[in-house]
């Protein structure tokens, strides 16, 4: 899956530009970001596209220096499972 990215947001459009995934993250405060929607089409699922966006939302809030805190329940359940990933997690 080829992502587009930009900073808070990565998505992927199908061939027809229709949007089929998304992450979003933007930033609450000074270096956190909140994860707070993922969304994935029904024609992606059972692909491991929710995972691989957030992966990609943690190797992004990684370059950027960031933390995260997390209101999605995908991503909630994601870094749980992703307990190398816990040092992201920011403090409240």
């Amino acid at each position: 899956m080829d992502f587009q990215q930009t900073d808070g947001r990565i998505w992927l459009n199908d061939s027809e530009g229709r949007l089929v995934a998304e992450i979003t993250f933007p930033q609450v405060r000074r270096g956190v970001a909140n994860i707070d929607h993922t969304f994935v089409d029904p024609s992606l699922r059972g692909q491991g596209a929710a995972g691989k966006l957030v992966q990609a939302a943690a190797d992004q809030l990684r370059r950027r220096g960031m933390k995260a805190v997390l209101t999605c329940s995908y991503a909630k359940k994601w870094f749980g499972e992703h307990p190398e990933q816990g040092d992201l997690l920011a403090d409240g």
